[in-house]
């Protein structure tokens, strides 16, 4: 790789009146790629059990929705951001896995199929308006076989994943096909993101300043 190949990477960042409402470090690192380094961050604690009958994307909208009203509750006059990212196969919602044995069963109902991710982002701002984004991805996964799947619930990846797995890990090499937001199936679409903080007006004029990384051809 050439120095003028070299990935770039964010030296500054625009502090913004804005809370996010998750404790996800994906998130924070992802909205940094916009330009923007939350005020604070103040996870929502809401109960997130799916209604009878709901839906997977209507779901992760009314969580996206709940964890943000829940936060800007305790910081008025201040934008709040609250995302949620729902892994489904048809119309069932995986779970966030805490045991290996959630996790095993939701990569053994992915392997070598395709399945959606929902991405739903709430945006009150600090007169307490909302606007709401969703983002649908659609992503095929190869077939797995038995040794890959406990190979990779032995790294540990898996636990508190959305369907069992993270597509920015090793999981990613699963991927045979993705159609629609990379960093939505990541936890937090940008595009969406992008769009709700320009119209409340918190998106800095450009991107953040950047520096090649130093790496050698070799």
């Amino acid at each position: 790789m050439s120095p003028s190949d070299s990935p770039l990477v964010p030296v500054s960042l625009v502090p913004a009146s804005l809370v996010l409402a998750s404790a996800s470090p994906r998130r924070a690192e992802l909205i940094g790629r916009l330009g923007v380094a939350p005020a604070a961050i103040d996870p929502a604690d809401i109960d997130e059990t799916p209604r009878k009958g709901e839906l997977p994307s209507p779901y992760a909208a009314r969580m996206a929705a709940g964890k943000a009203a829940r936060v800007a509750t305790r910081h008025p006059g201040v934008a709040v951001l609250g995302a949620d990212t729902v892994v489904a196969a048809g119309r069932r919602i995986l779970p966030k896995t805490e045991t290996e044995a959630e996790a095993r069963a939701c990569l053994q109902l992915l392997s070598g199929r395709r399945h959606r991710v929902h991405s739903a982002v709430t945006l009150i701002d600090a007169g307490g308006a909302a606007r709401h984004r969703l983002s649908t991805s659609i992503v095929r996964f190869k077939r797995l076989t038995t040794a890959e799947i406990e190979a990779y619930l032995a790294g540990g990846d898996w636990r508190g994943k959305a369907g069992g797995y993270a597509i920015q890990g090793y999981a990613e090499s699963w991927v045979a096909m993705l159609a629609g937001s990379h960093s939505g199936v990541m936890g937090l679409p940008l595009f969406e993101t992008r769009a709700l903080l320009a119209a409340a007006g918190l998106l800095p004029s450009g991107p953040p300043s950047t520096d090649p990384l130093s790496t050698d051809d070799a």
